[in-house]
């Protein structure tokens, strides 16, 4: 088989995805902004074509560089792991008849309305929610359905751009913040209360070969706008429990109503008062580095998995369950430039078996907002064969360590 890649070399983690696939033996070709040689050695030596191109989001430049690889052997597989390069990897597909993620089943992953109009036809559990490009719509849906509200970008990754406006007065100001005011759309949606986690899958064919279950503490909006907390994200091995298989049933419901076929999946749950209701989906893999928290808590290689999905249609790979497997992110104190940091020694001290991996930027490193998500500071992961014991020690790091800004 012919695989083209798009996009192998950025973000970083873009060059596992390319790794899994060359262990698969297929021909493998890449199409990046950026030159070849910003892969290793022994990933660039591996690839059997390359094309460089302006823009990975630019159709009609990556349509003649797919046709150039097309020249070369036919494609059969065009990928595309980037949330911001799906959409144009589906158009290229359909242009040049290569099989892989409709345009359609694309659109619905990316426009927030018709994502949820499509949930809902599916008989799929979700909020409330329209589109909305004037001020008066969106005071209508909130007259329908009352404050709070949720306003968020059609298109937006994860929470970019979502606002929560509890009356009239801040719905005006999240909307022209939004650039409702100028002729922009957005989705509007009723605020649900609750648990909020992840339901993350490979799928082929239509039906999921992998999947992980994962939450959140405390929930995305709280925890990209309060400094003092220190934000976790758990995946779960009790997956298999009884517990879990109305998400899993959901999870593949999805899947039919969006015309899922064959792709790494992301969907965002609540679960309160109203019982267990769909968010949102995107059709590629989670971001913040949470494939590697699945490698790191079922021994095996998901990358790989992946790309066994894309070339045999099956997966080799097996997963363990043998482990829950964690984040929590450490906020500066402050915006400026990191000054020292207090209780790493401590946290190595307590929990040495248990850490996967750390990141404490240098001092003088300037702080990101805590607005920029999971990763844009400190952060540390670990892993540890019992759920509860897990969020203690994340607890534990996040009352332990602290990073200190001027």
């Amino acid at each position: 088989m012919h695989i083209v890649l798009v996009e192998p070399a950025f973000p970083k983690n873009q060059r596992e995805f390319l790794r899994g696939l060359l262990a698969t033996g297929a021909s493998v070709s890449a199409i990046s902004e950026r030159q070849s040689s910003a892969l290793p050695p022994e990933l660039r030596n591996g690839l059997f074509a390359f094309e460089q191109v302006r823009s990975v989001v630019d159709e009609g430049a990556m349509t003649i560089a797919a046709q150039k690889l097309q020249q070369k052997r036919p494609i059969d597989r065009l990928e595309a792991t980037v949330e911001s390069h799906v959409m144009t990897a589906a158009h290229v597909r359909e242009i040049l008849g290569i099989y892989g993620t409709t345009k359609r089943t694309a659109w619905l992953c990316r426009d927030k309305p018709a994502m949820k109009e499509a949930a809902r036809a599916g008989a799929v559990p979700c909020a409330a929610s329209g589109r909305v490009q004037t001020v008066d719509d969106a005071r209508q849906f909130a007259k329908q359905h009352g404050f709070p509200l949720i306003l968020k970008p059609l298109d937006g990754a994860g929470a970019a751009g979502t606002r929560k406006v509890e009356n009239d007065a801040q719905l005006v100001e999240g909307l022209t913040a939004l650039g409702v005011p100028n002729g922009s759309a957005i989705a509007i949606e009723e605020f649900l209360s609750g648990h909020e986690g992840f339901y993350d899958t490979i799928t082929i064919a239509g039906r999921v070969a992998i999947d992980f279950a994962t939450h959140y503490y405390p929930n995305v909006l709280e925890a990209m706008r309060t400094r003092w907390i220190s934000p976790q994200i758990v995946t779960t091995n009790r997956i298999n429990l009884p517990d879990y298989a109305a998400l899993r049933a959901l999870g593949q419901k999805v899947n039919d109503a969006l015309g899922i076929w064959t792709s790494a999946t992301h969907m965002e749950w609540f679960y309160g008062d109203k019982g267990l209701k769909f968010s949102e989906i995107g059709c590629r893999p989670p971001g913040v580095g949470v494939w590697d928290l699945y490698c790191a808590a079922n021994e095996f290689d998901i990358y790989r998995a992946w790309a066994e999905a894309v070339v045999f249609g099956k997966i080799e790979q097996r997963v363990s369950r043998g482990l829950c497997a964690g984040m929590i992110a450490l906020r500066p104190d402050r915006d400026g430039k990191i000054r020292s940091y207090e209780g790493i020694e401590t946290m190595f001290r307590e929990f040495s078996p248990w850490i996967i991996d750390t990141h404490f930027p240098e001092t003088s490193t300037p702080t990101q907002g805590i607005e920029a998500g999971y990763m844009a500071n400190a952060w540390v992961r670990m892993k540890h064969p019992d759920f509860d014991e897990l969020r203690r020690m994340l607890d534990r790091v996040g009352a332990t360590v602290k990073v200190k800004a001027s």
